[in-house]
């Protein structure tokens, strides 16, 4: 029998874990406030689960600024990671489309350095489109990964973080962590501060569920569509009390629809990079909700289709990487 195996994705503001075919959950942590409890955290998060003998991890977290640089950010989450196994043997996936060991991956930090998506694109690959040119679109709370398959594989032109960017592969939006502010420059009278996150556009809009317990707000105050009301009243320089529902309704309205564009834009960039032919879509992440529309869109009017939330529920496809990490280690111990 394999070895019961807990995945793990550790990302600046949240942290993902999953075991193969089981429960899924995403546990919202500042990283970048709050480094050195990292270990206290990820040991919460562990004892969610049955027992387990191994841990497959990845991250994103080490770009968080609260690190020198990337290598010691990669390092210092091993190092929690380590803390935490109790002398239980720890995977870390790389780019280079294997697991590496602990002191490996010290060393070789570079390819293990973001390497979630990478790990999320070769188990949903090898799963869902194992033959013909697939594109997998992952929208979570901060970025959007586009991440052109190919016969079930990876095949993005960029592995780095840097690269992704500036191919187009990688999005800095989110469907709750961008700040509203960055929309300034196509929004007239918008305040250029950090008042409210997309989190609260959707609270408006309905399309995220009020949670009373969710202060990882622009304010700290919750989630809730009051206080929604009045971070986005901020961004148009009154206060809740000022300025009329139907005013931040309408900017909420506004941006939602800038990011669309702005997400439109990309899907097509990569579209046209792949010599516009997807035979098979995927979506995925907490924002999947937002990307089913594309299956309506001419270039992709051929396609197969599949969201993870609808594969995996709505739990599994916000922590996908962490489930791809839990099941690529747990077929290659077969």
């Amino acid at each position: 029998m394999p070895s019961t195996i807990l995945g793990l994705d550790i990302g600046g503001a949240n942290l993902k874990a999953a075991i193969p075919g089981g429960p899924a959950v995403t546990v919202p942590f500042a990283l970048w406030k709050e480094s050195d409890r990292l270990p206290q955290i990820l040991a919460e998060v562990c004892r969610r689960f049955p027992a387990f003998e191994q841990l497959a991890v990845t991250m994103t977290g080490e770009l968080c600024d609260c690190f020198p640089s990337k290598r010691d950010g990669v390092e210092q989450i091993l190092a929690a990671v380590e803390a935490i196994a109790d002398a239980r043997p720890i995977r870390v996936w790389s780019t280079a489309g294997k697991f590496l060991t602990l002191q490996a991956a010290k060393t070789d930090w570079r390819k293990v350095a973001a390497a979630n998506w990478h790990a999320l694109a070769t188990w949903v690959g090898a799963t869902l489109a194992p033959q013909g040119p697939a594109l997998l679109l992952d929208l979570g709370s901060t970025t959007m990964d586009l991440i052109p398959l190919k016969d079930g594989r990876p095949a993005s032109r960029g592995l780095t973080d840097p690269e992704r960017l500036r191919l187009g592969e990688l999005l800095y939006t989110g469907v709750r962590r961008t700040p509203v502010c960055s929309f300034w420059n196509a929004c007239p009278g918008l305040a250029a501060e950090f008042f409210a996150t997309t989190l609260d556009v959707y609270l408006i809009l309905g399309a995220i569920p009020e949670d009373e317990t969710d202060t990882a707000t622009a304010d700290g105050r919750p989630a809730t569509r009051t206080h929604a009301h009045a971070r986005m009243s901020r961004m148009l320089g009154g206060d809740g009390s000022e300025i009329p529902e139907r005013e931040t309704l309408r900017l909420a309205e506004q941006v939602r629809d800038l990011q669309w564009q702005a997400i439109v834009t990309a899907v097509r960039t990569v579209y046209e990079a792949m010599n516009r032919t997807v035979a098979t879509l995927i979506t995925a992440g907490s924002g999947d909700w937002l990307l089913h529309p594309l299956r309506e869109f001419p270039e992709f009017a051929a396609a197969r289709y599949c969201s993870l939330s609808e594969h995996l529920g709505s739990a599994g496809s916000s922590a996908a990487p962490a489930v791809a990490v839990a099941h690529l280690a747990q077929e290659s111990s077969l």
